[in-house]
């Protein structure tokens, strides 16, 4: 699924550092470490009429890749929450928004590696966009498996929500090369991990499983839907889960901000036949609906 360009995002005002501008004018130096090495942290947020879903974890989350990282003068969270609000109300944006938070390592006095040269502080960068969301939760999606492995902690922690994505860019290559919606990533044991922008739970007998978080991120929306199970009867595990173990499942789905819970239809051709008709995601995504107001902040 490719996503469409939208027509209200012309104009839109955008936070770079300690202001607004306007999207064609909203830069960073081509000394910020973004630039430099894809050296910034970023979390995805989406803002629903009830307000923006788990701000705070969200913001929990940014600050301690900042710290994994050791950035320098990281902004407060006072100081990143009223950035947001800023945004928002500079783009007259009240729900169907997903904002990107990111904040960078900053500007270099010269070109390198060293975090030793980033002597200004960090950057700040709110980008929010009208953007529905990605994926078709009614027809659900397609994927195949990357041969492009998940970086594991003795790599690259992906409990750091860094930039430097492409492993995660290159599975997505794979997957548009081949005609479908995303690519499983596994881990270094041939586990499965994720895909390549999203987490991944699937159901068997009525039980809900999903894979450790090893060797993907400790998505915020899949805490929510482990959240939701506990809560309501629905047994969870986290488990090694392997290829076959998803290829026959009675669902699968994926989890993230970007698109709440998507089902998948099929795996490198395997098509996921709910022999048992479960209707696990489905009562997790009413539930999820149910309790936005009370995880939502009205800024």
């Amino acid at each position: 699924m490719l996503q469409k360009y939208n027509a209200k995002n012309d104009n839109i005002q955008v936070w770079v550092g300690d202001r607004l501008y306007h999207r064609n004018e909203a830069k960073v130096s081509v000394f910020d470490s973004t630039v430099q090495g894809g050296d910034a942290v970023w979390e995805g947020s989406r803002l629903y009429k009830e307000g923006v879903l788990h701000l705070d974890q969200h913001i929990d989350r940014l600050f301690a890749s900042a710290k994994a990282l050791a950035y320098d003068h990281i902004p407060t969270r006072a100081f990143i929450k009223d950035a947001i609000k800023q945004t928002l109300e500079a783009n007259n944006m009240t729900e169907d928004t997903l904002m990107r938070i990111t904040l960078s390592r900053g500007e270099k006095i010269t070109s390198g590696m060293d975090p030793r040269l980033n002597q200004k502080g960090s950057c700040l960068i709110i980008l929010a966009e009208w953007k529905p969301l990605v994926y078709d939760n009614d027809s659900g999606i397609r994927v195949i498996t990357s041969t492009q492995r998940r970086n594991g902690p003795q790599f690259l922690d992906s409990k750091i929500h860094h930039n430097n994505l492409l492993n995660n860019i290159l599975a997505k290559i794979q997957a548009n090369f081949a005609g479908v919606d995303a690519g499983v990533m596994l881990d270094e044991r041939g586990f499965v991990a994720e895909l390549n922008d999203t987490n991944l739970f699937m159901v068997k007998d009525g039980t809900l499983y999903t894979p450790f978080a090893n060797a993907c991120l400790h998505g915020i929306t899949r805490g929510f839907v482990i959240e939701l199970a506990q809560n309501n009867n629905i047994p969870v595990q986290e488990k090694n889960l392997s290829l076959v173990e998803f290829y026959n499942a009675d669902e699968v789905f994926a989890t993230g901000t970007m698109g709440e819970l998507t089902p998948v239809m099929e795996i490198d051709g395997r098509t996921i036949e709910n022999n048992a008709d479960s209707a696990i995601r489905q009562q997790l995504n009413e539930l999820m609906y149910a309790s936005l107001r009370e995880r939502c902040e009205k800024l």
